[in-house]
């Protein structure tokens, strides 16, 4: 059997997110959720509710969808956690010269997710 990675955003008490990746969605969340590691970004922040999650079987794509979602604004990662691909893509238009790469959203990637 392969091996499933998981992409996921948790909102926090606060209402932050956070972005992870993870083998065990269901034990990762309750990690998160029951403070296993005091020096997590959770720690403080919970109760924490899993928002969005996508699977993977490779992981150099789970990871590098991971640092993507990371590098993105909340709004932009709310328009992916409400399936909103319009929004999605309006706000990866590109702004100025420099901003252009790797923010962006691939659309062969979020039809992986959906």
């Amino acid at each position: 059997m392969s091996k499933e990675y998981f992409v996921y955003i948790l909102e926090c008490r606060d209402k932050s997110y956070y972005t992870g990746i993870t083998e065990d969605l269901t034990k990762r969340t309750y990690d998160h959720n029951d403070g296993r590691d005091s020096l997590c970004y959770t720690y403080s922040r919970r109760p924490v509710t899993l928002k969005y999650f996508c699977r993977f079987m490779d992981p150099r794509q789970a990871i590098a969808f991971e640092k993507q979602i990371k590098g993105w604004s909340r709004k932009k990662k709310e328009a992916l956690i409400n399936e909103n691909i319009d929004l999605l893509r309006k706000l990866a238009e590109c702004k100025n010269e420099s901003s252009h790469q790797n923010k962006g959203i691939d659309d062969s990637q979020h039809n992986k997710c959906s």
